[in-house]
């Protein structure tokens, strides 16, 4: 039995692809049965939607939100910079996501408990066991963490290793209200003055949209600043903003540069809780996605499962913390890619499920 604690995306989505791969888990969540949170919006890259296919969850991903076929890239001045299209792109909900694929983990059968905060881990040479806040424990084979940026697992693994402040304020709204000029299935990324910011709007017309904007670490910027510094630019987005009347998510991004130490004999961290970025690249969710097939895949094909995943996933999940982090910093420039550390034939023969993964990495 395998232990996942987490039950945002990372978690469940590994308790699929394991129990494609044959193994057993029952994933533990900390948040209640009746927690329901609209949460921010997000993108599901084809990277991450390829993932969903290798654990049979495709329709998980086709089912929700609605597809994004280009981006358009606009300057401070309402001009139209760029336009490139997008393949294999959807905009949805993070908490449709996660609903979606806990549902999907419960109708295959595989143990979903809610109200489950970690208190304390024990390991020893035979297995692994966690205690829960409420009194009860749980003990396994293997413990994966999948409990996000602030896990309590990685306290277990890498008690040194804490989140970092990445230098912006970031909000995320929704609303039937705007009117911004748009083209279905299309993301506008605005490079504004002040603040990075992008939208797209539904074929309901509701749109969705963030907005990044430099801060100090706990700031009190909040809806009303972040309108005085959209309105000196030619752009839609003060007006979009102007007629966001519901709730308005504001969070300071952070994201883990490195972390030195990613499993302990029994126990793993993936997703958030090892490799945590800031938003800017927009892959967190799909690296989440990748990590589950990644995972499986290693325990499957691998006498040492632990070590072949870290080595699979660590040149590329960390190669995107630090891009994103460039982005951060530039805030409202676009910062050039770097060379990928994993080229793409290397990242599909790692996705596909047919293919097994390499004990060791090829020199």
């Amino acid at each position: 039995m395998i232990l996942i604690v987490g039950g945002g995306i990372a978690g469940p989505a590994t308790a699929l692809a394991l129990r494609k791969a044959g193994f057993e888990s029952a994933v533990f969540e900390a948040h209640p049965e009746t927690g329901d949170d609209a949460g921010a919006f997000l993108t599901l890259a084809r990277n991450g939607l390829a993932a969903l296919a290798q654990f049979d969850a495709a329709h998980v991903g086709a089912d929700l939100g609605f597809p994004l076929t280009s981006m358009q890239v606009m300057t401070s001045d309402g001009e139209t910079a760029a336009t490139v299209p997008l393949a294999g792109y959807r905009c949805l909900r993070r908490a449709e996501l996660c609903r979606a694929l806990q549902a999907e983990t419960v109708r295959q059968g595989i143990p979903l408990y809610h109200g489950k905060r970690v208190a304390s881990i024990e390991e020893s040479d035979v297995d692994v066991t966690v205690r829960f806040t409420d009194g009860t424990a749980a003990t396994g084979d293997l413990l994966i963490g999948a409990d996000g940026l602030n896990s309590a697992v990685r306290s277990h693994v890498a008690a040194s290793a804490v989140p970092r402040y990445a230098g912006q304020r970031v909000f995320y709204g929704y609303t039937s209200d705007g009117t911004p000029p748009h083209e279905p299935a299309r993301i506008v990324m605005v490079r504004g003055s002040a603040v990075a910011f992008g939208y797209t709007v539904s074929p309901t017309g509701e749109t969705s949209w963030f907005g990044r904007i430099h801060a100090e670490e706990n700031s009190t910027i909040d809806r009303h600043r972040l309108l005085d510094a959209l309105r000196p630019d030619a752009t839609p987005a003060a007006g979009i903003v102007a007629a966001t009347t519901g709730p308005v998510l504001a969070t300071d991004a952070r994201d883990l540069p490195s972390v030195d130490r990613w499993h302990t004999r029994r126990t793993l961290l993936i997703g958030d809780a090892a490799h945590a970025a800031s938003p800017a690249t927009g892959q967190g969710a799909s690296m989440a996605l990748e990590d589950a097939v990644v995972l499986a895949k290693a325990l499957r094909d691998t006498d040492f499962p632990f070590e072949a995943y870290e080595r699979a996933r660590r040149p590329r999940v960390e190669h995107n913390i630090a891009n994103s982090a460039r982005m951060t910093a530039g805030s409202t420039t676009t910062v050039p890619r770097r060379r990928e550390p994993v080229g793409e034939a290397e990242l599909a023969a790692q996705l596909d499920w047919q293919t097994p993964l390499p004990a060791r990495r090829r020199r």
